[in-house]
């Protein structure tokens, strides 16, 4: 079998996965919500309200049903694409999804930027003089920024930037009272650019830099870190003594033939911390109140809102899902020594 069929074959069988991957998450989803502690009537009618109010809503939402009928209606609404309604504001879920998901794609987009300029140039001046100054400063900038509980490091940066010195505004995604660009992508920083207004390009920008910055520091260490310790394992390989023995400058040695093999393994690692950026940057949207879609599965979760919670946990799996398929299936592309 050739190189090409067998890259063909390896790529079918990773999609033919994807729909076995979503149908395992959004039936444990299901199955978790409904025996964690908590009634949605509760929550929507408080304790106080009578018998017959509750036996009322519940019948309306359909949680007199048994289990198996609600789960088979779910799965039905999933395969036509109908992710619900929220309980508590009748919203659908769609709806809510596709205005909570651009911020959150917008501030990832940052974070990662950030992430990777602050820490691949640490790791890459780690990587060509170890042991030295910058190599230590870049361990110990590593460590902590991994280790850095993501509320304190956001706490501690509103009170420097926002509270002390004044510079940014303490949360929210656009100033209070100013009216929002036209939406076009979704992302407000674009589309206030789009409007060809200063104080709209200034209001979203302000707002955008700390939650990003934040963001972006606590995943630089990942990046440094992964960069210095796969350029470092390249400069010891053979083939890099053989070009220094030929006398191959040592810039051309890191361009040429170092960096492009520390390519795979930082793709991995860039592309899945971009997937797990979804999910995963809710103390940082809590913090700066970020109205992202982390911060509304938050108080959808509070507010024991089923439709809501389940369709935003599925969102969000089938990005990291789709995503991580994508970065295998560029692999075995790019890099030839893949085997299936």
């Amino acid at each position: 079998m050739t190189k090409r069929k067998e890259i063909f074959k390896y790529t079918l069988s990773r999609l033919a996965l994807l729909p076995i991957m979503l149908w395992i998450i959004s039936s444990l989803v299901f199955v978790l919500l409904r025996i964690a502690p908590g009634d949605p009537v509760d929550a929507i009618l408080g304790n106080r309200a009578n018998e017959l109010a509750r036996e009322s809503l519940r019948i309306r939402l359909g949680l007199d049903k048994p289990l198996i009928n609600q789960y088979l209606e779910y799965l039905n609404h999933l395969i036509h694409g109908d992710l619900g309604t929220s309980l508590n504001t009748q919203e659908p879920v769609k709806s809510i999804i596709s205005k909570a998901l651009p911020a959150s794609l917008e501030l990832s987009i940052c974070a990662i930027l950030i992430a990777s300029i602050i820490g691949y140039l640490i790791g890459y001046l780690g990587a060509t003089k170890p042991e030295g100054k910058i190599d230590l400063l870049g361990r110990i900038f590593g460590i902590g920024t991994y280790a850095l509980p993501p509320f304190w490091a956001a706490m501690l940066i509103q009170i420097l930037f926002a509270v002390t010195l004044g510079w940014f505004p303490i949360g929210g995604r656009f100033p209070a009272g100013m009216s929002f660009p036209s939406q076009v992508t979704g992302f407000l920083l674009l589309d206030s650019f789009l409007s060809l207004k200063i104080e709209n390009i200034n209001g979203a920008f302000r707002h955008l830099v700390l939650p990003s910055m934040t963001l972006g520091i606590l995943l630089s260490g990942i990046f440094s870190r992964s960069l210095k310790l796969n350029l470092s394992k390249v400069l010891k390989k053979g083939y890099i003594e053989s070009a220094r023995s030929r006398g191959i400058s040592k810039k051309n040695i890191l361009i040429k033939h170092a960096l492009p093999n520390t390519l795979i393994p930082i793709l991995t690692i860039t592309g899945l911390t971009v997937a797990s950026l979804f999910g995963g940057a809710l103390l940082i949207e809590i913090t700066f109140s970020w109205p992202g879609i982390a911060l509304g599965l938050q108080e959808a979760i509070n507010q024991r809102d089923y439709p809501t919670v389940q369709g935003i946990v599925i969102a969000i799996s089938s990005l990291i899902v789709i995503l991580s398929v994508a970065i295998d299936i560029a692999i075995a592309y790019i890099d030839p020594r893949v085997s299936y």
